[in-house]
Formats: C-alpha cells, sequence, structure tokens
C-alpha cells in the first residue's frame, strides 16, 4: 500500500501518526508528494489532488483523512484510535470535527497570506481568525475533560495546535489558554507526534 502524503500537510500528518501508532510503517509505504502541483501520480489517485491519499493493495483508493484514518486503525486489529461506544465516540468525533474545522480555517488564514497585497480581503482572513480564536477558547474550557490517551479526537487537536505554531505563529495560540498548553504539552511529547511535527522541505 502507498500513502501520498507531505511533510507539513496537517490532514496527511494524521495518517502518518496513525501507521505509527499502529505498527503499520512496514506495510504502508510513504509517498512524499506536492498537491499544489496536481502531480499526475497523485491526480492517478484522486482527481482532487489532495492528500493522504491511500491506495490500497487492490490497486483501488481511499481519499480523505478521516476515511484512511479510520482504515487504517481498522486494518491493524480492533480500533483503538477510534472509540467505539457511546457517549466517548460522540465525543471524540465532536473534538475530531472541531480540531478539522480550525485547521481548515487556518489554511485558508494562510492562503489569503499569500496573495499579492492588493488582492487580499481582510474581512475574510479575520472572519477565520475569528473561528480560530474561538476554536481554541472552546478546547481550554475543556482541557480539564482531554487526558493523555491517544484518540482521533485528541490527535487531531495536537494537530491543529501545531499547524497554528508552525504557520500562524503570531496567533499565539497558548495566550490566555494555560490549561490547553499544559494539556498540549504533555500529550504532544508522544513518539509518534514528535516524529511527525511539520517540517518545510
Amino acid at each position: 500500500m502507498t500513502l501520498f502524503v507531505s511533510l507539513t500537510s496537517p490532514f496527511a500528518r494524521k495518517a502518518r501518526v496513525v501507521l505509527k501508532e499502529r505498527g503499520l510503517e512496514e506495510r504502508v509505504k510513504q509517498e512524499i508528494t506536492n498537491p499544489w502541483q496536481s502531480e499526475a501520480r497523485l491526480l492517478a489517485v484522486n482527481p482532487l489532488s489532495q492528500i493522504p491519499a491511500l491506495v490500497l493493495e487492490d490497486g483501488s483508493a481511499l481519499i480523505d483523512s478521516p476515511v484512511i484514518c479510520a482504515y487504517l486503525d481498522e486494518l491493524a486489529g480492533p480500533p483503538v484510535l477510534h472509540p467505539q461506544t457511546a457517549p466517548a465516540k460522540w465525543i471524540d468525533r465532536r473534538r475530531t470535527a472541531l480540531a478539522d474545522g480550525m485547521i481548515d480555517a487556518a489554511i485558508l488564514v494562510v492562503m489569503e497570506s499569500r496573495r499579492p497585497e492588493d488582492k487580499r480581503h481582510a474581512p475574510w482572513s479575520e472572519a477565520q481568525t475569528a473561528k480560530l480564536a474561538r476554536g481554541l477558547d472552546a478546547l481550554e474550557a475543556e482541557a480539564e475533560s482531554l487526558n493523555s490517551t491517544l484518540t482521533m479526537g485528541t490527535l487531531s487537536i495536537v494537530v491543529a495546535l501545531d499547524y497554528l505554531a508552525f504557520r500562524l505563529p503570531g496567533l499565539n495560540w497558548r495566550a490566555g489558554r494555560p490549561k490547553l498548553a499544559a494539556w498540549y504539552d504533555v500529550v504532544s511529547q508522544r513518539p509518534s507526534l514528535i516524529a511527525t511535527r511539520p517540517v518545510e522541505g
């Protein structure tokens, strides 16, 4: 199997963490690609030129990080990163959705900042930044209920926070959020998360 990734994509990072956590690195080859260049090898797998994209052993493909992460978690045996019973199941999925939404907003801010200055739309960026602030405040409010057990929800939160620090350091997500920062400082030390922190190049 082949997993198309980049070293800076937060959504691809989630799949890379699952590979490490579930001991699948020997079974799944990771191929670095640039989705912004619409490379033919990626388009053959995902016509949307998005990562992660996973080519299965039979040649078929899976796209979108929630689908791929769920598949990999199940492939390794009984799922351990996706809680299976309520209410933990739905709490974790809500946290995953919140973190993914924050990543989406952050990417929009980053892309807008790369446009020529006279083409940028400040109200658009401000609206996305406001979403990020509200999401961070919501996580701070429930930080005491988070624990160090890695699930897709907690994994996604760490990935979102790392992406903010990587691409939007001026946002300073830690400011005014001591409980969230304290939780992050513990859970982010897992080897799988350290090894997959975003890097340029």
